[in-house]
């Protein structure tokens, strides 16, 4: 019963839509309205400035670290479903008509709820896809293509690493799921016209 009940709780805690809920109430706008449609951070810096994505990805990424605090302390076997579910919450929100994010920020307090509560390996569950992240940021300028680099490479470096199989199984799971909440994104790689960053390089 705890189990079911810390899944439920970060479902719901990673249902909270702060892209939206920050865009309403600072700046009266609805950002699924506007650029994208999407509540994840991308679209919050396209339609209400950096310093808005920069807040938003900390929210986002706080989500399924605290939820994965949360069960450290209830149910210790659950920390990986926690962080799982908040994922799915985030792009699955009840709060938002089931539409949301795609899960990338969300996905690095995962990264970091592994590091704390589960190896205490910093280096490789945590800095190591935030590295990869922006070196691939860097060079091809494209966020998406960044997103489901760093989170595969983290996948196979688990596996290389000889993690328990959990974190292993949970984290290709997560690559695969969020590299399907970005089909559309892949599509535009493909017909060469996937948007591109201007503030890096």
């Amino acid at each position: 019963m705890k189990t079911v009940f810390i899944i439920a709780i970060s479902y719901l805690f990673g249902s909270i839509p702060w892209a939206l809920v920050i865009g309403k109430v600072f700046f009266h706008k609805d950002i699924r309205q506007f650029g994208s449609g999407n509540l994840g951070a991308s679209n919050a810096g396209r339609v209400l400035g950096k310093p808005v994505a920069v807040i938003v990805t900390v929210l986002d990424a706080l989500k399924a670290f605290i939820s994965m605090w949360i069960a450290s302390m209830i149910a210790p076997e659950a920390i990986i479903y926690a962080g799982l579910a908040c994922c799915i919450g985030h792009c699955f929100p009840v709060f938002a008509q089931f539409k949301g994010g795609k899960a990338v920020a969300t996905s690095y307090g995962f990264f970091l709820g592994i590091s704390v509560f589960l190896t205490q390996n910093y280096l490789w569950n945590f800095f190591f896809p935030v590295i990869v992240f922006f070196l691939v940021l860097y060079l091809t300028k494209i966020v998406s293509v960044s997103s489901i680099t760093a989170l595969l490479l983290e996948a196979v470096c688990s596996l290389i690493l000889k993690q328990p199989v959990q974190i292993v199984v949970s984290l290709f799971l997560l690559w695969a799921f969020v590299t399907y909440r970005h089909k559309g994104n892949i599509d535009r790689i493909r017909k060469g016209t996937e948007s591109r960053i201007k503030w890096m390089g």
